[in-house]
């Protein structure tokens, strides 16, 4: 029986990414396909990213797979819905058994299964694909595998839960060789100058930021042994001689232990690469910060979310902003790079909050920062806080999670321009001249003045 992996990521199709142009290859696709592989099952891969739809549905008629897996998350979940019904719907391509993982389907199984989907693969997928693959194959009964959801009698069935893998040394490394690399390498080095990896070293994350999805590793922390992740990277040193990596690890530094064993793997195995990684400002200290940085680390990500303790406490990210700015402002004089994540539009933001927002990436000067407007992702805990608050509930099939509104502390375009206010402030400060300082400083009065109209309150201007 044969078995068909992909996703609905078409980058041509994502205008913000058109311009960013940082794409990676979906490595929880590839981490199934290589314990697939171990496990004798051969599978196929078809990689969106580069592609479209269409290239993607002749694949598929050409392969004629009898299972097609796909990955869903909640920004390609209107893609992957118009993929479903097109399988679903058109005899040329056989109607192969539809089976979907990724976040988005642990707190939408329903939905999911409505639109067309035979099985849901929840939490993580290697060990329940492969089971259900091979319940399907043999014709097994598949309520006796853990970790799945289907439909019986219009009613929703899930099977006992799957338990997280606790050993992660048995993982294979992920299957890159499925998918264009040289193509991902050159993307990145045409628009950037140099190319970039991810590599996971971790699943789950044991805190619990309220606003933060844990649908698919839980609130865990279980982490590959450090010479294994530093065999990985020599493997791709040599292979694809990458200018970078990027650890998609939620916090790369909760083990300090871990941290030492790879400093030192690393360093043996002569495995160093550029790498950049996020972590959280209290798992770092002035030795981690030296390991890090002799390991190859350029760039580290502190979360922090707001400048306002106030807020910060509200999200339960249990740190201190002032050990945030501290931590940021080390990192920048061990001349590795810093970046800090921005978060507006919280549950009880004030315009003193976002005032405080801006002096303190003024006072800890990160080498980067991101901003967002906060939004409810179904099953997180600003979910349940927010649900009886929602005023935009946009068609499920339609749209995202991100198109979802709550009645906040200001009308929605406020935040418009609190994001326009936070920018041109925050750059002012760091023009090279007298010219660029006037001119954002401008723009930042037009964006307060705007806020103010918006809000219909006084807000202060220092």
């Amino acid at each position: 029986m044969s078995l068909l992996l992909t996703h609905a990521y078409y980058l041509d199709q994502d205008p913000k990414e058109q311009r960013i142009m940082k794409p990676y290859p979906p490595l929880g696709l590839l981490y199934i396909s290589a314990y697939l592989n171990e496990k004798g099952v051969e599978n196929h891969v078809f990689d969106t990213t580069f592609s479209d739809q269409s290239r993607q549905l002749q694949f598929i008629e050409d392969k004629k797979p009898d299972v097609v897996a796909i990955y869903t998350n909640l920004m390609t979940k209107i893609e992957v819905v118009r993929l479903i019904r097109e399988l679903r719907n058109n005899a040329r391509y056989r109607f192969p058994i539809i089976v979907l993982g990724g976040p988005d389907i642990t707190y939408n199984c329903e939905k999911y299964l409505k639109a067309g989907a035979h099985y849901l693969v929840i939490g993580e997928g290697e060990r329940s694909m492969y089971e259900l693959y091979r319940a399907i194959a043999q014709k097994l009964a598949v309520a006796k595998v853990h970790g799945i959801a289907f439909l019986e009698e219009g009613q929703v069935v899930r099977t006992s839960p799957r338990a997280k893998m606790k050993d992660l040394s048995k993982l294979p490394i992920p299957n890159r060789e499925a998918v264009p690399m040289e193509k991902y390498l050159q993307t990145w080095k045409d628009n950037h100058g140099k190319s970039s990896i991810t590599l996971s070293t971790q699943r789950g994350c044991p805190y619990t930021c309220k606003w933060c999805s844990t649908a698919v590793y839980g609130q865990s922390y279980r982490r590959r042994p450090a010479s294994d992740v530093a065999e990985e990277m020599a493997m791709l040193k040599a292979r694809y001689h990458p200018d970078a990596l990027w650890f998609v690890d939620d916090v790369f530094t909760v083990s300090h232990k871990w941290i030492h064993s790879f400093h030192e793997e690393v360093i043996r195995k002569n495995a160093r690469i550029p790498f950049e990684c996020i972590t959280r400002a209290e798992r770092l200290n002035d030795e981690v910060l030296k390991l890090l940085k002799e390991a190859g680390c350029y760039r580290i990500w502190i979360g922090a979310e707001s400048g306002s303790q106030r807020i910060v406490d509200a999200m339960d990210r249990r740190v201190d902003i002032d050990v945030v700015k501290e931590m940021i402002r080390k990192t920048n004089a061990l001349g590795m790079e810093s970046g800090t994540f921005i978060m507006l539009g919280y549950p009880g933001e004030t315009t003193e909050d976002i005032r405080k927002t801006i002096a303190y990436l003024k006072d800890a000067r990160p080498t980067h920062y991101t901003i967002t407007i906060a939004y409810p992702i179904k099953g997180t805990a600003l979910y349940h806080e927010v649900e009886n608050l929602i005023n935009v509930q946009p068609d499920w099939e339609t749209s995202t999670d991100r198109e979802i509104d709550f009645k906040r502390t200001y009308p929605k375009k406020f935040y418009k321009y609190a994001v326009s206010r936070v920018i041109n402030d925050v750059n002012s400060s760091r023009a090279d001249t007298a010219g660029q300082r006037f001119k954002l400083k401008l723009k930042s009065l037009v964006s307060l003045l705007l806020m103010k109209y918006h809000a219909f309150i006084p807000l202060k201007t220092n």
